[in-house]
């Protein structure tokens, strides 16, 4: 069987539809319906049926399409060997990271990996809701993702996680607050306050939650906002207080200050996502390695501060 055609179907059996798969690999819909009929042919079996105007994947198909995963790694497995044999982890690599990590550790990042020649990295940011990062990786190579402790919405996905950090989320109030001068806050502290919230279905808003329930008392969000620097200027301007990044955050010369939460778990996991046959390149890893050891020089260097 062709390993092009595989992979087609692995795409399908990701993206879930002829269209998307088409889009993503810069061919026509129905040159993606030709290659697949192909396969099937080779196969002797049907891989794809029809589920109303599109595709679905028989059980043959989905069996197929995890076979051409591990063709896929074993393929990338080999090109890294080769890269290794000769010392030259070159090559694109490409990087989806959220705003606040982005800022934070990538110019550091792309410093150290200027000294590698043949290495590029093209980076871009988006801050996604929990679900959206695992599709993210069938179109970056390494997304960089984060997530409460106890949730893995990339579980079962087949995805390799590898971890960067764990960040405290404390909650950030004016330097002139009553709350500035305490060493810590509690849940019955911040339940009368009002809040700076995130949108619906992006992680802090279960610690928000959590807050709420050991509070006893629903807590008045004014404005909700994804982007970090809003949410500290808002706080400084005196218009709420929120949950906020303590190791990524712009708060360190702004009239912002940190508190530490007791009695909620308020912390994320910062991991790097990315399909396992990806996880094979030589230029990737070598990425990966540098993202690893920068977080935690950043980890360190704030548990000394």
């Amino acid at each position: 069987m062709d390993v092009g055609r595989l992979d087609l179907l692995r795409e399908l059996a990701e993206r879930g539809s002829v269209t998307a798969v088409a889009e993503a690999t810069g061919r026509t819909p129905s040159a993606v319906s030709q290659q697949l009929k192909v396969l099937e042919r080779e196969a002797g079996m049907p891989l794809t049926a029809r589920s109303g105007r599109g595709l679905v994947l028989t059980s043959a198909g989905q069996a197929l399409a995890r076979s051409a995963a591990e063709v896929a790694i074993a393929v990338e497995h080999a090109a890294a060997l080769w890269d290794e044999f000769r010392n030259h982890p070159s090559g694109e690599v490409t990087l989806l990271t959220f705003p606040t990590i982005g800022a934070t550790l990538l110019p550091a990042v792309l410093t150290d990996l200027a000294q590698v020649a043949g290495l590029v990295v093209h980076c871009t940011d988006l801050d996604p809701e929990l679900a959206e990062f695992p599709d993210l990786t069938a179109d970056f190579d390494i997304v960089l993702a984060h997530t409460m402790p106890g949730e893995l919405p990339w579980g079962g996905r087949g995805l390799r996680a590898v971890p960067l950090l764990t960040e405290p989320l404390d909650v950030g109030v004016p330097a002139d607050h009553r709350l500035a001068n305490r060493a810590y806050v509690t849940p019955a502290d911040l339940v009368e306050e009002t809040w700076l919230g995130v949108p619906p279905g992006f992680p802090f808003e279960r610690i928000l939650h959590a807050i709420e329930q050991e509070g006893g008392k629903r807590v008045h969000v004014a404005q909700r906002f994804s982007d970090m620097r809003i949410v500290e200027a808002f706080i400084e301007a005196g218009f709420g207080i929120a949950l906020v990044p303590r190791l990524t955050s712009g708060t360190m010369t702004s009239g912002v200050v940190l508190k530490p939460v007791r009695g909620v778990a308020s912390a994320r996991q910062i991991v790097a996502l990315l399909r396992p046959d990806v996880a094979e390149r030589l230029a990737v890893r070598t990425v990966l390695d540098v993202l690893v050891a920068r977080a935690a020089r950043l980890a360190e260097a704030h548990a000394e501060v």
